[in-house]
């Protein structure tokens, strides 16, 4: 089980840290074998789908952590009423799907956390990594992974990074040769944070997360 002292600090670009000092990664590496879901993470989801209303979820933007990705949203140029935060689009789903659908243990351990605590995390494989991970923008010609099915990426879009490659968009996609599969057998754990969301929360996420993996 991971603990505060296994929590480690994604590295900032320069100038994003500047213009955002309160942005975060954090990242934490946590053993498991994906697969279908515990019986314990699928009463999870059910319980929490059962607490996310229609009233809530269209309050859901007021409150403060939501909010707060709102806000950050704008200010990197995404417009959140076009391209929802994680927990809108969390809710969004739940409403037009009648609860949170059960898509295995990684899929949902994730969505557990971002439910829980509004703060997103996501997951890769991390033995594909090449080194620690960091947030930048997208520089020009970069794509997201390798290959004929890898898409460009828009320079300038802020990505999470390791030493070598562009490894996810940030609040998007994993790239092509970095997500989980069957086959993953430890993954590397990223909650991000940003102003007005308070520390204890990302840890919080990446706490979540990680229990609800090692249920498994």
């Amino acid at each position: 089980m991971i603990g505060p002292a296994s929590l480690d600090e994604g590295w900032i670009d320069a100038e994003l840290a500047a213009e955002f000092p309160e942005l975060r990664l954090a990242t934490a590496g946590v053993q498991c074998v994906p697969g279908r879901s515990v019986e314990g993470v699928r009463a999870q989801l059910r319980l929490l789908s059962d607490r996310m209303t229609g009233a809530k979820a269209i309050k859901l933007r007021s409150e403060p952590i939501p909010s707060a990705y709102r806000i950050f949203f704008r200010l990197i140029g995404l417009d959140p009423d076009q391209t929802p935060t994680p927990v809108e689009e969390a809710a969004l789903h739940r409403l037009s799907g009648g609860h949170y659908r059960a898509r295995g243990l990684v899929e949902d351990a994730l969505l557990l956390a971002l439910v829980e605590t509004g703060v997103p995390v996501y997951a890769v494989d991390e033995a594909t990594l090449d080194g620690p991970l960091g947030v930048r923008p997208a520089r020009l010609g970069e794509r997201l992974g390798e290959g004929e099915h890898a898409d460009d990426l828009t320079p300038g879009r802020l990505v999470v990074a390791d030493s070598s490659s562009t490894v996810a968009v940030l609040f998007g996609p994993v790239a092509v040769g970095h997500e989980v599969t069957a086959a993953s057998r430890r993954l590397r754990l990223m909650a991000v944070g940003v102003a007005g969301v308070p520390a204890i929360h990302v840890e919080e996420a990446l706490f979540a997360c990680a229990e609800a993996l090692q249920t498994g």
